[in-house]
């Protein structure tokens, strides 16, 4: 099913193979290959030789990455890291369902996949609220079908899915359908996959759907919180995160990230600059720092603008586009190293 979603090749003894004979799949996943082929050569291509020597260390610290704000983006975070065992993202949208044989052979499926992606395949990000409306329209109801996509495209096989939820202290235990179309409002809803990667090594995606302010996290009693403090020291990553960790009511979240991680990758509208101790972290910058895109003006932070300015440690390539200042030459990420590991 989810080389199915992504346009790739079913087995030829599984029970999709009649609907991937029909004309419209045909040529959905034609015109998947090239979108993707386009994709790898502007994105993957460059990101994986700069990850393997920019990223060697976090790479190695990178038992669990943690990607709060992600939706379903397992796409970046798997190129960025992509011999982790275990990913936890979170994200806003719902956790959403394994698509019905109803649904797969829905024509309106096709064009549904292919706008929802649009964004993220030239820009690197999710348009949310685009996103939401696209897949709703063919009964495609939250993140787990992009998840499912993306394992394929990433190279990865889909061996299991269950459905999970997170109670007060954090603990995960099993959920039912019902509890992820339904959630009661103190409970964390979210989805396991286990993937196997091309070279066999098993891995283990986690997406629960959250939000992530103070005040939503009083309702559950910070059940998300406990449950990330309990896989030990982390690599965080952090894209595109509209700059909700730079607010005071974001102060949770942003803490747990400083506490926990021997590593934080990420872009401008991740942590702000202020909430770092410089006596804690050594900080790497990539690419260029300028302004935010204007939806997000007030979001400027001078401190990164001396700090890409320091002649005495100039900022090192960066030969992508990434976050919301897609275009390569307008990009940037931090690496921030923590000077001594958390405590486990």
């Amino acid at each position: 099913m989810a080389a199915y979603l992504a346009g790739m090749p079913v087995s030829q003894q599984g029970e999709l193979r009649a609907l991937a004979s029909q004309p419209g799949w045909r040529t959905f996943a034609a015109d998947a290959d090239k979108s993707w082929a386009g994709y790898h050569q502007t994105r993957t291509d460059k990101i994986q030789p700069w990850a393997a020597t920019e990223l060697d260390s976090a790479r190695r610290a990178a038992q669990t990455v943690f990607y709060p704000f992600s939706g379903p983006d397992f796409l970046n975070v798997a190129t960025m890291f992509p011999a982790t065992q275990t990913y936890v993202l979170v994200g806003l949208e719902p956790v959403g369902t394994v698509p019905r044989r109803s649904t797969l052979a829905n024509p309106k499926l096709f064009p549904a996949l292919k706008a929802s992606l649009w964004s993220v395949l030239n820009f690197s990000f999710f348009r949310t609220n685009d996103m939401a409306v696209d897949l709703k329209s063919v009964e495609l109801d939250g993140s787990l079908p992009l998840l499912m996509l993306f394992a394929a495209r990433t190279g990865h096989q889909v061996a299991a899915i269950r459905y999970v939820q997170l109670d007060g202290q954090g603990q995960l235990t099993a959920a039912d359908t019902a509890v992820i179309r339904q959630p009661g409002l103190k409970v964390i809803p979210g989805v396991e996959m286990q993937l196997l990667d091309q070279a066999g090594r098993k891995k283990q995606v986690y997406y629960f759907s959250a939000d992530l302010s103070d005040w939503k996290l009083g309702t559950n009693k910070e059940a998300a919180l406990k449950y990330v403090r309990t896989l030990g020291p982390l690599v965080t990553y952090v894209k595109s995160a509209t700059y909700l960790m730079h607010k005071a009511y974001f102060s949770k979240v942003r803490n747990l990230v400083l506490e926990r991680s021997s590593f934080v990758l990420q872009d401008d509208s991740g942590i702000a600059m202020r909430y770092f101790r410089p006596a804690d972290w050594q900080f790497t910058y990539y690419g260029v720092y300028k302004r935010p895109i204007n939806l997000f003006a007030k979001q400027y932070q001078p401190a990164l603008t001396k700090a890409y300015a320091d002649s005495t440690r100039r900022p090192r390539p960066l030969p992508f586009g990434t976050g919301y200042n897609w275009r390569q030459n307008d990009s940037n990420l931090l690496l921030a190293r923590r000077r001594v590991a958390p405590a486990s």
